[in-house]
């Protein structure tokens, strides 16, 4: 009986995938622990191995396919009492569908269909039609019915809009000063935006799993999390002259410290000292850590990912710059196991570098903390004798969950974070 490949669950939140690129081809056969496909998840792009043996009898989502669903049947393995099917010629291979469109992609599994243009259709039937192309044949006066769709199962798409000359419309195009019926006055926006659409040189881009998870994930954070800011400046002087000493230290042994390594640090010891910081709010239930697993905001092509350093609380500073070289430059390559980058009791984002003074960012769910550090700069500075000087200053400001931390506690963690970062040699302890 032939065996069911079926796209895997390659995280514990993975939904869908992206099928990035098939290794092997039809008619070839694999044993178990053989590489099939790449898969690329939301964070990263992993390997898929087979776990049984046989040949492959047909790969039925083609490389490329986005969207594709946990569960579903991606390929057919023949077993060893099986023959294998022959492989499709390269021209029946389902056409992905154009990418200047923004129509629904084709279900995972099904496929795309890439017969000739379908004839126009007869009056007063329905027309299939992308949202782009309606728009802009409304803004031309041009007849839908009276086209041939050129996408998938006879669609019209821009092209076909595009292609075609302005002349018998079912019904004028209206003027822009005529009034609208009261009925379609909710959809004024959405014209002007079509008369934008067509007007701007623009392009469609589908969003990548990635972006797709981003925008869940915080759009869940801001809606449904209660956030509380809490801000203070943060002299840096002693936490760079110690920086300066360290690495000079640590030179022979290849290790280079960041400020932001000193800052993880400075943030998994301040969730020690105020650990109603360092929790999840779970409903009827709260869930402390005992431990600061801090994840850490790193940009990446396409997103931001957040690689978790574990027990920055406890690990050396060496250790913790170590750990951020690794998982920076793997998170940048989509190498990050999932274990490396979900979970995490806090998180920390360092805007500073890119020359931001101040920011707040939005809480890391199921998280209740995150810490937006802005640029160190030269500011005047009352100093301890009270006299007026110039010294080297951040502006960090804290993101809480107000539903799991109160403000008190919020303050407690932001001016632990403040001391150990202008005392720094507590860093070292």
């Amino acid at each position: 009986m032939p065996i069911e490949i079926k796209m895997p669950a390659l995280s514990p939140t993975m939904e869908e995938g992206t099928l990035a690129k098939w290794l092997v081809k039809e008619g070839d056969t694999v044993s178990a622990g053989d590489v099939l496909a790449e898969i690329e998840t939301d964070k990263a792009t992993m390997e898929f191995e087979a776990v049984d043996e046989g040949t492959i009898q047909s790969l039925a989502v083609p490389a490329g396919t986005a969207g594709v669903k946990v569960g579903t049947v991606i390929a057919t393995l023949a077993g060893e009492d099986e023959g294998a099917a022959p492989a499709k010629p390269a021209a029946d291979k389902p056409a992905a569908a154009p990418k200047a469109e923004a129509a629904p992609a084709p279900a995972a599994a099904a496929p795309v269909s890439t017969s000739a243009p379908t004839a126009p259709k007869p009056a007063g039937a329905r027309v299939a039609a992308s949202p782009l192309a309606r728009r802009i044949a409304a803004e031309r006066g041009i007849d839908l019915a009276t086209l041939r769709g050129t996408g998938p199962n006879g669609r019209i798409v821009r092209a076909d809009v595009e292609a075609a000359q302005p002349g018998t419309a079912a019904a004028p195009a209206p003027a822009l000063q005529a009034v609208a019926p009261a009925a379609a006055a909710p959809a004024a926006s959405a014209g002007a935006q079509a008369l934008l659409d067509a007007r701007v040189p623009h392009r469609i881009e589908r969003l990548s799993n990635m972006r797709k998870t981003i925008a869940r994930r915080l759009a869940q954070s801001m809606q449904e999390a209660p956030h509380i800011y809490l801000t203070v400046d943060v002299r840096l002087d002693k936490l760079l002259a110690l920086r300066a000493e360290l690495n000079a230290a640590l030179e022979s042994q290849g290790i280079k410290l960041s400020v932001n390594d000193m800052l993880i640090k400075a943030l998994g010891k301040a969730l020690m000292i105020a650990p109603e910081c360092n929790v999840t709010f779970a409903g009827d239930e709260l869930i402390r850590y005992d431990r600061a697993d801090v994840s850490v905001a790193v940009s990446i092509p396409g997103g931001l990912i957040t690689p978790i350093v574990q027990d920055a609380n406890g690990r050396s500073l060496s250790s913790i710059a170590t750990a951020m070289k690794d998982l920076g430059a793997r998170a940048r390559d989509g190498k990050l196991a999932p274990e490396e980058y979900q979970g995490g009791t806090a998180s920390i984002s360092n805007m500073g570098m890119m020359g931001i003074k101040q920011f707040t960012a939005v809480i890391n769910p199921p998280q209740a903390t995150i810490l937006a550090i802005g640029a160190g700069e030269k500011r005047p500075w009352v100093m301890p004798d009270g006299s007026l000087g110039v010294a080297s200053v951040m502006t960090a400001t804290g993101s809480f969950d107000h539903r799991a931390v109160d403000g008190a506690d919020g303050a407690r963690l932001m001016a632990a974070f403040k001391a150990l970062v202008e005392k720094p040699l507590g860093l070292l302890m």
